[in-house]
């Protein structure tokens, strides 16, 4: 059994992991929601969501479920800070943890590495200004933005109630024909259930917020050997081959 620990914030689309539980054996994913003061996708609220003091909150209860790795399951938590400050954040919660630690923002940046992806599409449910951080912050990764979609959703409450045809939407209005792969970051948003939909609507490969963030997890944890047809191409056999590299 692989257990990755996941720093959540509030209630929204956790159901994402038990799902992905499900799907790939011997994995065991405990959850601790972390505190997100007010619900809004505002660059200052969301610098407060990912203060690391919030993040360190729930380390111990993570450590104590026997996790093997932590990621903070946000994404806009994390860029918001840019390509130095994220990294001192995970920096300082791994340091907490006393565990190999990251989050949903690396997360993308190393998914599509190991798909070999390098211009991507961004399907964002930001405002623009938000959206335009998640760009810099992906171009800092060394990745090639050919367009960035916002669809100006304030809360995560209100993405939480998204289904299926609002995100099946979502990517094919943010794909683009030169991209390589579609992005959809926001971990408040349920996908998991609709991933092999996602990649057929757009022909290419979908990341999501919950998807690379469990990927990123086991790659922390070195766990081989995790696959699931039903999860995209991130967890084809080749994806799972590369959470060894």
């Amino acid at each position: 059994m692989t257990t990755v620990g996941l720093l959540y914030p509030g209630h929204a689309a956790e159901e994402d992991y038990p799902r992905m539980e499900a799907l790939l054996n011997g994995l065991n994913l405990p959850i601790v929601r972390t505190d997100i003061g007010e619900d809004a996708h505002r660059v200052d609220v969301l610098r407060e969501m990912g203060a690391t003091e919030r993040l360190a909150a729930g380390v111990e209860e993570l450590r104590l479920s026997g996790a093997e790795s932590v990621v903070w399951a946000c994404t806009s938590g994390s860029f918001v800070y840019g390509w130095e400050g994220a990294h001192e954040q995970i920096r300082t919660l791994a340091a907490a943890a006393g565990l190999p630690a990251s989050s949903t923002a690396f997360a993308f940046a190393h998914a599509a590495g190991a798909l070999g992806v390098r211009r991507v599409a961004v399907a964002a449910t930001y405002p623009p200004d938000v959206t335009e951080l998640f760009v810099r912050f992906l171009e800092a990764a060394g990745l090639e933005v050919v367009a960035a979609r916002s669809s100006s959703v304030v809360t995560a409450a209100e993405l939480a109630r998204w289904g299926r045809e609002h995100v099946l939407q979502l990517a094919r209005t943010g794909d683009h024909p030169q991209a390589e792969a579609v992005l959809l970051p926001d971990t408040a948003l349920h996908t998991v259930a609709y991933l092999p939909e996602l990649e057929a609507a757009v022909g290419k490969p979908v990341l999501t917020g919950n998807q690379v963030t469990v990927w990123e997890g086991l790659r922390l944890a070195e766990r081989r050997g995790a696959w699931s047809a039903e999860l995209g191409r991130l967890f084809a056999r080749e994806g799972a081959e590369a959470l060894t590299e």
